[in-house]
């Protein structure tokens, strides 16, 4: 199969990125996380993405809405604008002769919830973890405020995946970097960016300052795409110039908020 021609038919039902990964690439990958533990037959992992709106993120830049971001940066965004998109990815390479099992964008904290079906058998539920197969879909790399940037959107998207019997041609991995590293400035106020790409996930789910608790497992790291964090990348991605998502108005028109001392004092703000 082409995998032009896939990628041509992603863009048609409104995906905003395509990447493929061969099995090959996820060597050295735990079997509690591989593909191939979930589709043994598994030759290619398709990871499908659909951009969060800048303007989604205006609400909570300004600090005056949270919900648009709620529904169309996250839970519609994942469960129907991308789910669909991914569906109907899936349902075409099916029509083509080739099976194809979509997956769900939960994470991969999750721990197992079932027991082997057969000897020598993972336990359920084996999940990938997105982020990681996007990079080896080539799609982009890991910041270093430990999000997955794409060279279009820097940190603004959600993914999935497929796994699919199709022999396709792998998407070249990334050389040229996204990341400003440490040119970037971009920090966390309550200090939970604690190196390149470490989070401190305790202080990190405390953060009040956009952050919010991941929808599908307590356990996992909070969303952060719309906290002072991410949305610092942003601006600065697009003030150097680093994405191919332009604009004609800068993103951060005022000094960003915070709140102080999460939780105890969470609608204690200051710097707007």
């Amino acid at each position: 199969m082409n995998r032009e021609s896939l990628v041509a038919y992603a863009k048609s039902v409104k995906a905003d990125l395509l990447g493929v990964a061969p099995v090959e690439r996820f060597e050295g990958v735990a079997r509690e996380k591989h593909p191939t533990t979930i589709f043994p037959e598994a030759r290619s992992v398709v990871v499908v993405g659909r951009r969060i709106t800048r303007g989604t993120l205006r609400g909570i830049e300004e600090g005056t809405n949270f919900t648009g971001y709620h529904y169309y940066g996250y839970t519609w965004l994942n469960d129907r604008f991308l789910a669909m998109a991914t569906f109907q990815v899936a349902s075409w390479l099916e029509d083509n002769g080739y099976e194809a099992a979509p997956m769900p964008p939960l994470p991969s904290e999750i721990p197992a919830m079932g027991v082997p079906v057969r000897a020598g058998a993972a336990a359920p539920h084996v999940l990938l973890d997105m982020e990681d197969a996007a990079v080896r879909a080539g799609l982009g790399e890991m910041g270093r405020c430990g999000l997955f940037l794409s060279p279009e959107f820097g940190p603004r998207q959600r993914l999935e995946a497929i796994l699919t019997d199709a022999e396709l041609e792998g998407t070249p991995m990334r050389e040229e970097r996204i990341c400003l590293g440490e040119k970037c400035g971009a920090v966390c106020p309550h200090g939970a960016i604690v190196g390149n790409g470490k989070v401190d996930k305790g202080t990190c789910r405390r953060c009040r300052d956009g952050s919010t608790a991941n929808m599908y497992y307590d356990g996992a790291p909070p969303d952060r795409l719309a906290a002072v964090c991410a949305r610092t990348c942003v601006e600065n991605l697009e003030r150097a110039g680093a994405l191919k998502n332009k604009f004609e108005n800068e993103f951060r028109k005022r000094p960003t908020w915070t709140r102080q001392n999460p939780p105890d004092n969470p609608f204690s703000m200051t710097g707007r």
